[in-house]
């Protein structure tokens, strides 16, 4: 019976001996492709970014070695067209879902609604994330209610922590957002947030609010005093002719 072919061995049947370079570099290849899986590896089990420092420690390899593989890692999936993808969040690097199927994970999730934050604690995040570090007092000042309840709250979400103390009387805590903020926004640093002129209105804009705020709504017929008056008069008493 014939034996199947193989392409490494030549006309007599025997394995030619490879040379050293030829050896060298499937050893390199080998220990890439490992390298590679043990990277996956950390990122699956991981639950918050990890950064490429700890990744090269864990490998024994150059911190720039590390970072060339998860850069490869990256082009491989997209190449792919993977689900996933890896990413720089928050000073470290993690597995994701790719943005592209976001309506599939939003549906699957869609079971973790009630732990979503209200209008009240988005309103507080949004301030301490832009004016950070700063104090619950000064929050309490911004919002014009105060903020005790919410700033716990996001404390034990783990969205705000305590940075500091101001420096003035008092030495009041000062609070500012953690690496899990970032995460969740798949932020890089603070300076990726948008920019708030973004969302302030333009000048005519708040000219025309002024206007409202000064002169109030026009009056009404039903706003008339008098008419008041009239009607608490009742139908048998009659006012007085000016």
């Amino acid at each position: 019976m014939n034996e199947p072919f193989d392409q490494d061995r030549d006309e007599t049947g025997d394995r030619p001996e490879r040379g050293p370079d030829e050896r060298a570099g499937t050893q390199r290849a080998a220990e890439g492709r490992a390298e590679l899986a043990a990277i996956e590896a950390v990122l699956v089990v991981a639950t918050e970014p990890v950064p490429a420092g700890l990744l090269a420690e864990l490998l024994e390899r150059p911190v720039e070695r590390v970072e060339e593989l998860l850069s490869g890692l990256g082009a491989s999936y997209a190449a792919e067209g993977r689900g996933f993808e890896v990413v720089a969040i928050a000073g470290g690097w993690r597995l994701q879902s790719h943005p592209a199927y976001r309506g599939y994970v939003e549906r699957f999730i869609l079971d973790d609604a009630p732990h979503r934050l209200s209008p009240a604690a988005l309103e507080t995040l949004a301030i301490v994330a832009y004016k950070q570090p700063i104090s619950r007092a000064q929050v309490a000042a911004i919002r014009g209610v105060n903020a005790d309840g919410v700033m716990r709250l996001l404390s034990q979400r783990g969205y705000i922590a305590q940075v500091g103390r101001d420096e003035g009387p008092g030495q009041a805590v000062l609070f500012g957002t953690t690496p899990l903020f970032l995460e969740r926004l798949g932020l890089a640093g603070i300076d990726e947030l948008p920019p708030l002129q973004d969302f302030v209105p333009d000048a005519g804009t708040v000219e025309l609010l002024e206007q409202v705020l000064r002169t109030g709504p026009a009056a009404t017929p039903a706003d008339d005093p008098r008419e008041d008056e009239e009607a608490e008069a009742g139908p048998d008493e009659v006012s007085p002719e000016p």
